[in-house]
């Protein structure tokens, strides 16, 4: 097809020249390129005018008796066609026209029949993306992505290798409907329609229409004539063609979700961009919720839950850093590509313990993340909802440690003055500044009497602040400032730090450390004191969150402050549980909860190589299961419910066993038994000894085989452990159920199962019954 056809041509063009000639009375045999050279129409004034001239030329009837008219049946009536709007999506290095719902193409078409000559913009998608109608373009409002282009469609074609109709451009399909407009009204068909570009269209009748290639534009690999000549099909309008149109989204947003990646650009085996693996998670919980919950869309309780994506991979390996091009000048040329993998993904692990790149990560998440939410809420002022957020592998982390230095609000209010200030006072220079960053600027005329300053004030303990009079609440202000003050000045010094968040308070009799103290450079006192502070550490078994109040970051930054309180905090794939344990923590207490987010999700697959349970730094029992994650068709799986049927088969068996040599036992012993005289007065000791193995070996039996017949007893024993406070004293480690493919070998699905969550129906629906449980929306499971 020319370039003015195909999807990927350009979509103004020049108003073609069409040439028709009447195919009716041509013999069958006649091939379609010897065919006489047809009538060039160049009178009239648009193509209908054109073809109409040639067609009262070319008609039998014009020839024919005004009799013979008469007695022809009536013409059917012309219909016009029904448009349905499309936008252009690059995949696998080719466009790829998709439909819009009808609801966005009605809209669409109603802003195109009354907009005028202005621009007119239209909100589709969920409002995630702004429909320019009149340019005719695409454009996303939550994130970066180039204009997509826009087309109103009518007529469509495809080649035998194509797996879907695609869209003419407007221009040709105008010219497609006038002329088959007066096929219709004239009855007229088998007609022939020449563009100038070389394609050819013949219109044999209202259900067969076939386009032809020019010779030229064919593969110059084709020899053969009927593959060059070999025609597409030709539909007009949407509904004559395999098109899926997706439903329509609901309007009523129910609750908001930030789902933030990981390391790398790629999120998924397909090396998709966390938009797309977003939209794919968002498409899931609709389909989800349309099934799962009917009822409570039917009674109007339940709309949608809203997933934005969080980039932070682009600010850091942009231009602002520099971080690529320092990196390129130190990588080795050898096996170029696997050090370009290595240098775009796993080194965000490392940039992550960097003060320097970590204070960049964190700064960007919630930078993008508060702009997101700002912008939503702009966008949607009627939403009420509560907002959730959600990290994949690296993602938890930040998310894990961005909500354990969350300062606690009183309201919309507070956390508008948050933002619009340095959340923290490390960064001041002057007393006075950082008093009043505390809140404490009452307090500043006692501390100036005495002539203290900011260096000053760093030296003094709890008895000198008492000596002067400070309350209680602002001194343990100040004493904290000043241990995280101390925290962050040998952080920047390059001090050594024995555990990351378990840096020894400073000694107040003591000088405070040089400013020259680097690594390997420190006072033997201050090196005793560190290592007497690390034995101590080594030996308690939960740290003290409220000594400890940078919270248990690994590197001593800044970290900024969400514009909202989440509802719960969702971890797919995450290795919290061992940065924790690598950062020298122990044990989480269990009383410990997030300041600002009271729900903790840690979400799994059993071959996910990345992922770490949390329970068991929180609670003794070494055995406790995770809960099981059902299947989003109804209980488990098949080959794990037949794992299962297994089981319970050999521990039938053995209690069979067991039974079998309880039966044999009771003949060896009673048979010595039963030859002696009966006892007239009483047992004797072996008769009693013999009672007492039988019952215990019935009673051990039972007690196996009870066990046996309710597998879901561990189950529901776990529902009842308390694992803290981290999830509202409800269970964290959640496991998804592994495919049946997926058992077969779990190293050659390792890679694979840390990336599955993305297009986990079963992960979904575990955010959707969390989600709507706290609104009271009941779940139901759908007949199968």
């Amino acid at each position: 097809m020319s370039e003015g056809l195909g999807p990927e041509g350009g979509h103004s063009q020049p108003a073609p020249t069409i040439t028709v000639q009447d195919l009716s009375d041509r013999p069958a045999h006649t091939p379609l390129d010897r065919i006489a050279p047809a009538h060039t129409l160049l009178e009239g004034n648009t193509p209908v005018e054109q073809v109409s001239g040639v067609v009262e030329e070319t008609s039998p009837s014009s020839t024919s008796s005004f009799e013979l008219v008469d007695m022809e049946p009536a013409p059917p009536l012309y219909q016009p066609v029904q448009p349905h709007w499309f936008y252009c999506r690059r995949a696998d290095s080719k466009d790829v026209w998709l439909p819009f719902s009808r609801e966005d193409s009605e809209r669409l078409e109603q802003a195109l029949s009354t907009g005028g000559e202005e621009e007119v913009v239209v909100a589709v998608e969920g409002e995630r993306y702004d429909v320019r109608v009149r340019e005719r373009q695409r454009y996303a409002v939550y994130w970066e992505q180039g204009p997509s282009e826009v087309r109103r469609c009518t007529w469509f074609y495809k080649g035998d290798k194509d797996t879907r109709y695609m869209p003419y451009p407007e221009e040709f399909s105008t010219n497609l409907e006038e002329a088959y407009m007066i096929a219709v009204t004239l009855d007229e068909w088998k007609r022939k329609l020449d563009f100038p570009s070389g394609e050819t269209v013949i219109l044999h009748n209202p259900k067969l229409i076939m386009q032809y290639q020019p010779i030229a534009l064919q593969d110059e690999w084709v020899s053969s004539p009927s593959e060059q000549t070999r025609p597409r099909t030709v539909k007009r309008g949407v509904d004559n063609i395999t098109a899926e149109i997706p439903d329509g989204e609901p309007e009523t947003i129910d609750h908001l979700v930030f789902m933030v990646h990981g390391i790398g650009p790629a999120c998924d085996i397909r090396f998709r961009s966390i938009i797309q693996c977003v939209n794919d998670f968002r498409s899931a919980s609709l389909s989800l919720l349309g099934s799962h919950y009917r009822r409570g869309q039917e009674e109007g309780r339940v709309g949608r839950v809203e997933f934005l994506p969080v980039n932070w991979h682009s600010a850091l390996h942009g231009d602002a850093t520099g971080v690529d091009e320092d990196i390129q000048r130190i990588t080795l040329p050898s096996i170029s590509r696997l050090r370009h993998f290595t240098n775009d993904t796993l080194l965000d692990l490392f940039f992550y313990n960097s003060p320097t790149y970590c204070q960049t990560i964190v700064d960007t998440v919630v930078s993008e993340v508060n702009k997101l939410h700002s912008l939503f809420k702009h966008r949607h002022p009627e939403f009420t909802g509560a907002v959730s957020v959600v990290g994949h592998s690296l993602g938890s982390l930040i998310l894990f440690d961005l909500l354990t230095n969350q300062k606690t609000g009183s309201g919309e209010a507070d956390r508008d003055e948050g933002r619009n200030r340095d959340p923290c006072p490390l960064t001041c220079d002057a007393l006075e500044q950082a008093l009043c960053r505390m809140g404490l600027q009452e307090h500043l005329a006692t501390l100036q009497r005495v002539d203290l300053d900011l260096d000053s004030l760093a030296m003094c303990d709890e008895t000198d602040l008492t000596d002067l009079g400070i309350p209680l609440g602002p001194r343990k202000k100040i004493l904290s400032f000043i241990r995280k003050r101390h925290f962050l000045q040998e952080g920047r010094q390059g001090t050594v730090l024995l555990a990351p968040g378990l840096q020894a308070p400073p000694d107040p009799s003591e000088d405070s450390p040089s400013p020259t103290a680097s690594f390997g450079n420190q006072s033997p006192g201050a090196s005793a004191r560190q290592q007497q502070f690390l034995r101590a550490q080594s030996i308690t078994s939960a740290v003290d969150y409220e000594y400890f109040n940078v919270g248990i970051g690994q590197v001593s930054i800044n970290y900024p402050q969400l514009a909202f309180h989440p509802q719960t905090f969702f971890a797919f794939g995450s290795p919290i549980g061992m940065f924790l344990t690598v950062r020298g923590l122990k044990r989480i207490d269990p009383n410990y909860t997030f300041p600002t987010c009271k729900n903790f999700y840690n979400i799994y697959h059993p071959f996910d190589p990345v992922a770490y349970r949390i329970e068991p730094m929180i609670v003794s029992e070494s055995d406790l299961e995770p809960m099981l994650i059902p299947h989003h068709k109804g209980r488990k799986r098949m080959h794990l419910e037949l794992k299962e049927s297994l089981t319970r088969m050999s521990t039938d068996l053995k209690n069979n066993v067991l039974g079998s040599f309880r039966t044999a036992w009771q003949s060896l012993v009673r048979m010595p038994v039963a030859a002696l005289p009966p006892v007239e007065d009483g047992e004797t000791t072996a008769e009693r000894s013999l009672q007492e193995t039988e019952s215990n070996t019935y009673a051990h039996t039972q007690c196996v085989h009870e066990e046996a017949e309710s597998p879901g007893s561990g189950e529901d024993r776990g529902r009842q452990v308390k694992v803290g406070m981290l999830n509202g004293g409800r269970r964290i480690d959640y496991v998804l159920q592994e495919a049946p493919i997926e058992s077969f070998n779990e190293y050659l699905f390792a890679i694979q199962s840390h990336l599955c969550y993305w297009e986990s129906e079963d992960t979904a629906l575990l955010l959707l019954k969390e989600i709507y449980d706290k609104l009271g929306v009941a779940f139901e499971q759908p007949q199968q």
